[in-house]
């Protein structure tokens, strides 16, 4: 991966969020308690939100500052929030292949369901998913962008106990057979060290330490 973000300042409601940070490894933790500013620092890569002041640039190319600001559908980013935002009156199938890039990459779609073990539901609607199933649909529709960058915001949030690690073996196998570099926002060190290779600890808004983990 490659992305530098420097200077990027958005004030927030108990602080200021001001980040400088370089991200180089394939998958970096963003981590750190609740309410420290990585959902934000998401936001602000995907083009969601605009910081105050600042500069977001990824892999050469500026996304935000220097009098530039990119909308979202055009960064080449991939992002799986919380909430999942799939849409509730679209089967499987069809959530899948809105994300795709090239509607009629049929390749691409195979591999992804292929991937994420996803034929069995297709026709299903996504009302009647578990939240494993729905990270794992999720996470299909985001990778059909062909984004430049992934960005996981707690991709094991709502997910019981039981499947936790089962959906965290997807996860460790789309790092694996796609190679998009990505950006995890967690809390669990568990997850840290299970698909992570760089660690950034977030808190009030500001970076306070990185290290690599491999």
């Amino acid at each position: 991966m490659s992305l530098s973000v420097t200077d990027l300042v958005l004030p927030l409601a108990e602080f200021a969020l001001d980040v400088t940070v370089e991200l180089r490894a394939r998958t970096t933790a963003l981590y750190g308690p609740s309410g420290a500013g990585k959902t934000t620092l998401l936001e602000l890569i995907a083009g969601l939100r605009k910081p105050q002041s600042g500069r977001i640039e990824l892999h050469g190319r500026v996304v935000t500052g220097d009098g530039v600001f990119i909308p979202p559908r055009h960064r080449r980013v991939g992002y799986v929030p919380q909430d999942d935002a799939l849409f509730p009156h679209l089967s499987v199938r069809r959530n899948i292949e809105y994300g795709a890039r090239a509607p009629n990459d049929d390749v691409a779609v195979n591999d992804v369901i292929r991937v994420l073990e996803l034929a069995p539901l297709l026709e299903r609607s996504v009302k009647r998913l578990s939240g494993g199933e729905r990270k794992r649909v999720a996470l299909a529709r985001a990778l059909l962008t062909q984004p430049e960058v992934l960005l996981l915001d707690e991709p094991l949030a709502g997910v019981d106990l039981a499947l936790r690690d089962r959906v965290l073996e997807y996860l460790v196998r789309v790092r694996d057979e796609f190679a998009v570099p990505t950006i995890y926002v967690t809390h669990h060190m568990d997850e840290v060290r299970a698909i992570c290779e760089e660690l950034v600890v977030m808190e009030r808004g500001r970076v306070i330490s990185q290290a690599k983990l491999v």
